[in-house]
């Protein structure tokens, strides 16, 4: 079992800078590939990015490529995801999953889920 609580997320202007967090208790950590996932209102749960056990290797969707950077550090069993020019569009609930599979988009690979962290960018 694994227990997933994000944190930093806010208001922001288009063009800024937030860095989530998401802090894991429970199993080993490093046990797990790490993604993160965007819902906005009215739309289907989205993937963002995911990153390997390890932290060596790392995917993104298209949309946030060049903008998002996820890392990890195991030690501190946490996972973060710092975004950059942040748009409108970037608005949603921001989640953390982890998965035993590395590179995968699809939700139904995610075992844990965190509740959620509000991220809006405003125009």
């Amino acid at each position: 079992q694994v227990q997933l609580v994000e944190s930093g997320g806010g208001l922001v202007q288009a063009g800024g800078s937030l860095r989530l967090s998401c802090a894991a208790s429970g199993r080993t950590f490093g046990a797990y590939a790490m993604g993160w996932f965007r819902q906005a209102p009215g739309k289907e749960r989205e993937f963002v990015a995911t990153i390997s056990w390890t932290g060596s290797s790392t995917y993104y969707t298209d949309s946030v490529k060049g903008r998002f950077t996820i890392s990890r550090d195991n030690a501190k069993k946490t996972v973060y995801l710092q975004m950059n020019s942040l748009k409108p569009e970037d608005t949603a609930v921001y989640y953390c999953a982890a998965s035993a599979h590395f590179g995968v988009a699809s939700r139904q690979a995610y075992d844990y889920w965190g509740q959620g962290t509000q991220v809006t960018v405003s125009s």
